[in-house]
């Protein structure tokens, strides 16, 4: 044997619907590995062994490395292996020169085809919710946008119809395309509105086209939410503020952000919105405010943020690197705290601290001496009312340190 792993993508159609090559290989395998379903596909007279895959995941792909090297072990997937499916889980286990996989049609490339949409439409997003947390979609829904969700049960049509006439798009289109490429295929079409039932396959994509009501809920990606998007008791790091604040920071994909003195999260939920597959950790002493930044990120539909409850800097212990810290709170009562944040950034990271009282402002005038960079002061008014007419009113400045680790 090669010491190679071929996993298949397979479809409802079962075997009729695989190439000659992926066909060949799961018929002349020793070991076929793959869900219930999948290997009922296989003909009853096949001889091979057969594991169906359990919650212990990680115990059998150590079982396939005790195998591989004396016989030939085929992995059977849904559709395709490497979009929400086992084939980068074995290829980070074995490596991409131990691992071939055979792709078929998968759940989105299927629903695309039966509703007509283009996959490369700048407005159409494909989202797994039975990868990711359901709130995931929030972020997606805005006007016009097009999604391809793939269902976690036969609950979650119902449940996203919900969502979407919550939000104030009960007029968005709706299509549950179950078990596609099979004999069983079904397809149900009506509104978010409409009554939806909560027994389809668990094998289904909904399609959704987001129409908007007047009393849509429309939050940009873009910095700078609203402050009643959050719940919060006024220790927030506010609206304008923050945009400047998240444009300093320039989160990328893929990096890690510590919100040290998190008060209610904004800035670490907003971090994750601009950039889905970074990653946030928020610190926050007070335990009321540490529950609210976990609620605020389920809201925000990024609940993927990492929330300690404690105080910095001690609570940095045992923390993954950071890409970019930001301070917002204590800088006065821990006068080591921008010290210990520099030596815990990666090599080439940002720091960015906000500063409103004269004594935190001492520290950012500190730390730009010693660390360099540069110090921002942001002033915002506000039109408010004076007697009949009205007048713009200065809030309380912020100075903003800006700085990166050499």
């Amino acid at each position: 044997m090669s010491d190679i792993v071929t996993v298949v993508g397979i479809g409802e159609d079962g075997l009729d619907g695989l190439g000659a090559a992926a066909r060949a290989a799961v018929l002349q395998a020793d070991i076929v590995i793959g869900g219930e379903r999948h290997l009922a596909m296989l003909p009853v007279n096949a001889v091979q062994q057969r594991w169906p895959w359990n919650k212990d995941i990680a115990g059998t792909v150590e079982r396939i490395a005790a195998e591989i090297a004396a016989k030939s072990v085929v992995v059977l997937a849904s559709g395709e292996p490497l979009w929400h499916g086992i084939g980068a889980r074995l290829i980070a286990r074995f490596g991409l020169t131990c691992v071939r996989v055979l792709p078929t049609a998968g759940a989105f490339s299927l629903a695309a085809a039966r509703i007509g949409w283009s996959l490369d439409d700048p407005m159409l997003a494909c989202v797994s919710v039975h990868a990711l947390p359901f709130e995931a979609l929030t972020p997606h829904i805005s006007p016009l946008v097009k999604l391809l969700i793939l269902s976690r049960s036969g609950t979650t049509p119902s449940q996203i119809a919900a969502m979407l006439t919550e939000r104030g798009y009960g007029d968005s289109r709706l299509s549950v395309l179950e078990r596609m490429g099979g004999s069983a295929e079904g397809r149900r079409d009506g509104r978010a509105a409409d009554e939806w039932p909560v027994g389809f396959d668990n094998l289904s994509v909904v399609a959704v086209l987001c129409v908007a009501g007047a009393d849509a809920i429309r939050q940009s990606r873009a910095p700078g939410l609203a402050d009643d998007d959050y719940l919060h008791d006024g220790t927030i790091t506010k609206r304008d503020i923050r945009a400047v604040t998240l444009s300093a920071l320039a989160p990328l994909p893929g990096e890690m952000l510590w919100d040290v003195g998190a008060g209610n999260g904004s800035i670490a939920i907003e971090w994750l919105r601009l950039c889905p597959s970074a990653h946030a950790t928020a610190i926050e002493r007070d335990p009321a405010r540490a529950a609210r930044i976990s609620e605020n990120a389920k809201r925000l539909g990024v609940p993927g943020v990492t929330v300690i409850e404690g105080v910095a800097p001690a609570s940095f212990g045992g923390l993954p690197a950071p890409d970019a810290i930001f301070i917002g709170g204590g800088l006065a009562e821990t006068p080591e705290l921008l010290k210990i944040s520099m030596t815990r950034l990666k090599q080439g990271g940002r720091i960015v601290a906000n500063a409103v009282t004269l004594e935190a402002e001492a520290e950012l005038l500190s730390a730009r001496a010693r660390f360099g960079g540069e110090l921002v002061r942001i002033g915002i008014s506000r039109d408010e009312a004076l007697g009949g007419l009205r007048a713009m009113k200065p809030a309380i400045d912020v100075l903003q340190w800006r700085g990166r680790k050499p």
